[in-house]
């Protein structure tokens, strides 16, 4: 493939991508959400169709413009980047950026600077934007996935042969044995296509694991408190369960009821029932250690696994939080909410399924609400089970 047609399917490439872009966003209610990453797709069909057509428009155009428009694309992919990455500042930094690099880059047009010292200059700045971008996705790199590591090293990759190509082409006009400045011309629009496969593909690709990684969130995690949903909490407690068959430090649960949450919900209104059970999340976590897990079995009824912990210090640790909730009024718009929770505790047991476990601590939930609420009570150990105490 010769570097007239790289140079076209630059430009087409990059203008069927925004074709598919803007009829994806018609009817999409996050639309915007590729603003920059589309706007970056448009620019540089615009800078390499110029590119394309030098030798028949005129050079201002072909040669100053092009460029300057070739720069702000990859500076503006390197922006959806740090976008992706949670940085929206980015413009504070890439925009005066890209505005002295264009500046410099006109006047060497205007000061008839030696083409080869141009070209260079245009490489090393390509070259500077897109590893720009290459370290957006370098972002939190322990925690990153290997498509997101493998786009960085790539793009990085890339940066310094766009840029090394520049250089060499100042350095060494005529080239070395075998590889001419036409071959060098090549090998660099190469680089710019593969660039823009990786910068176009890998962006879809991660937007599309990001989106993954939400739906896999979403069925594991309560959207509203952000903390385990019942599947997500049975999860969390399973391994517990199988720890619970040998000797060693108990586990306790906690099962957690809001009371006369109903009342709320009727009287003020869903959004005021949704602060409250924010509310009281926040008070709970404030009690618990980084290892306590807590989760949402639905409603306004809440778990707590609290692991090596005995049934009674179990029991201090639900006191707390009893006593947390009762000193923590809610302000709504048109009262002060005081909350109360029952509260019933147990410990897992060496027989324990997560059906006896829960049926047992429910039947300790209960009897708190039977005695007047606002109660912590303990589930019987299983000696006391047989004489029907419940303390």
């Amino acid at each position: 493939m010769d570097v007239k047609t790289l140079v076209l399917t630059l430009a087409l490439g990059n203008l069927a991508l925004t074709a598919a872009l803007f009829f994806q966003d018609i009817d999409n209610r996050h639309r915007g959400r590729f603003a920059t990453f589309t706007l970056a797709r448009q620019v540089q069909a615009c800078a390499w169709l110029l590119l394309y057509f030098r030798g028949v428009i005129p050079e201002l155009l072909a040669g100053p413009v092009a460029n300057v428009a070739l720069f702000a694309g990859i500076a503006l992919d390197a922006g959806a980047l740090w976008e992706r990455a949670g940085r929206p500042g980015w413009r504070r930094i890439l925009l005066p950026a890209l505005g002295l690099a264009s500046a410099a880059f006109v006047a060497c047009y205007v000061l008839d600077i030696d083409p080869a010292l141009r070209v260079a200059a245009g490489s090393a700045i390509a070259g500077a934007f897109l590893l720009a971008g290459a370290a957006a996705l370098a972002v939190g790199w322990r925690e990153a996935s290997m498509l997101r590591r493998f786009l960085a090293v790539a793009t990085a990759v890339l940066a310094l042969a766009i840029a090394g190509r520049g250089l060499l082409t100042w350095a060494l006009p005529q080239g070395w044995p075998g590889v001419g400045p036409a071959q060098l011309q090549g090998l660099g629009y190469a680089a710019f296509y593969l660039a823009m496969l990786f910068a176009a593909g890998g962006y879809l690709l991660l937007e599309r694991e990001s989106l993954r990684q939400q739906l896999a969130r979403l069925e594991v995690v309560d959207p509203l408190t952000d903390v385990p949903n019942r599947r997500g909490f049975y999860q969390a407690l399973a391994p517990w369960l199988a720890l619970a068959r040998r000797p060693g430090q108990p586990t306790a649960l906690v099962i957690l009821n809001l009371d006369q949450f109903k009342r709320v919900n009727d009287h003020y209104g869903h959004a005021v029932g949704d602060k409250v059970l924010k509310a009281m999340v926040d008070a709970c976590r404030r009690q618990l250690r980084d290892s306590d897990q807590m989760g949402r079995l639905g409603g306004a009824e809440f778990a707590l696994l609290l692991p090596r912990t005995t049934l009674a210090d179990a029991v201090n640790v639900a006191e707390r939080i009893r006593a947390a909730l009762e000193a923590l009024p809610v302000k709504a718009e048109r009262a002060v909410i005081n909350l109360t929770a029952s509260l019933g505790v147990t410990t897992i047991r060496a027989d324990d399924s997560t059906v006896s476990l829960f049926k047992r601590a429910d039947e300790a939930l209960q009897a708190a609400k039977l005695r007047g609420r606002n109660q912590v009570v303990a589930a019987p150990p299983p000696a006391a089970e047989g004489t029907g105490t419940d303390s």
